[in-house]
């Protein structure tokens, strides 16, 4: 199963710090000075520190973590309003890190940003432009009413603007709207899928396979350092960034409003990103927040969490990468906080 609903409320080199009591890799000298940076700040913002004395950020229990402190003032406010070509990444500065073994595991529905890359790199829509509409196939409509993963009721024949489709994908997290726009856009899912891994190839996603459009298919594997890759090149288009940071939405002809499955949004800064939750991933968080630096700039933060409580429930998963976010993203912002452009 893969569901995202749960009761409300109820780069250059790689610096890794470690969980308690795990030694500092070796490290490049640039990155090295990073390492110090963060280490140094560590001690005046009150991260954890390990048995062996070793400073660690709050990191979750189990899984894996990425995390990317963008440059200066780079809040993702400018940049693509629809071009998002597959060129890799553009070597723009921020300091990077990341925990917990980096081997492939499933991801879920945060497979949809995928799904949703390649639309827009395909389908580009600018800031406010609905798009071309998409009539609602029959295979469409008929898993709207599946009870083994989560949909969207849409009806056979009714057309929806590309931008509300895509709504309805992100937001929700509709399994059977990820692969109406696969069928959309190339054909086939098949066809889609075989696009999406092309894309992760030319971002340098190495270690990510996609099967399906959706993320209900446990053979959709990845790490949360590939993953990173797609939330920085996704979050510089303009229309993406909008979707994924609306709590809720209305489409017309669709039972609403529609609220998110990320109820982070609005708290610590929070701005979007992506749900995902199955009982052979877990819960999984593709996460994006702004953070004020000391010299009065906004920083982009992006973070992905994986594979948390693995084999529980879809909601106790998603739950779980919740709230380690959380803890995360508060003292991910603490650290920035006493940033400012001069010390970096």
């Amino acid at each position: 199963m893969d569901r995202d609903r749960i009761p409300r409320p109820p780069g250059t080199g790689v610096a890794q710090p470690p969980r308690p009591g795990r030694s500092w890799p070796p490290l490049r000298t640039a990155a090295a000075t990073a390492v110090v940076l963060v280490a140094v700040i560590g001690l005046c913002v009150g991260l954890t520190s390990g048995e062996d004395g070793s400073l660690s950020w709050p990191w979750p229990r189990e899984g894996q973590t990425s995390v990317l402190v963008e440059g200066t003032g780079d809040t993702g406010a400018t940049g693509d309003t629809g071009d998002t070509g597959d060129t890799g990444d553009t070597g723009d500065t921020g300091d990077v890190a990341t925990d917990g073994a980096q081997r492939p595991v499933p991801i879920a529905s945060v497979t949809k940003v995928m799904t949703a890359y390649v639309i827009l790199r395909d389908r580009p829509l600018r800031a406010g432009e609905a798009g071309p509409d998409i009539t609602v196939d029959q295979p469409a409509a008929d898993e709207s009413g599946s009870g083994s993963e989560s949909s969207v009721r849409v009806r056979a024949g009714q057309r929806l603007s590309e931008r509300h489709v895509l709504e309805l994908m992100l937001i929700p997290s509709g399994n059977n709207i990820a692969r109406l726009l696969a069928r959309w856009d190339a054909g086939s899912q098949e066809a889609f899928v075989a696009k999406m891994n092309r894309a992760a190839h030319d971002l340098g996603m190495r270690h990510t396979t996609y099967s399906g459009a959706s993320g209900i298919e446990s053979t959709t594997t990845s790490t949360s350092a590939d993953q990173l890759k797609l939330a920085r090149r996704v979050m510089r288009n303009e229309v993406f960034r909008a979707i994924v940071a609306k709590p809720s939405t209305t489409v017309p002809g669709v039972p609403g409003p529609i609220r998110n499955t990320n109820t982070l949004l609005g708290t610590a800064g929070v701005i979007g990103l992506k749900t995902g939750s199955s009982t052979p991933a877990g819960g999984a968080l593709m996460w994006a927040a702004t953070a004020p630096d000391g010299a009065g700039h906004d920083r982009l933060i992006l973070g992905v969490v994986l594979h948390q409580r693995a084999g529980s429930s879809p909601q106790e998963g998603l739950r779980a990468a919740l709230d380690s976010s959380r803890t995360l993203i508060e003292a991910v912002r603490r650290w920035v906080s006493t940033t400012t452009s001069g010390t970096r």
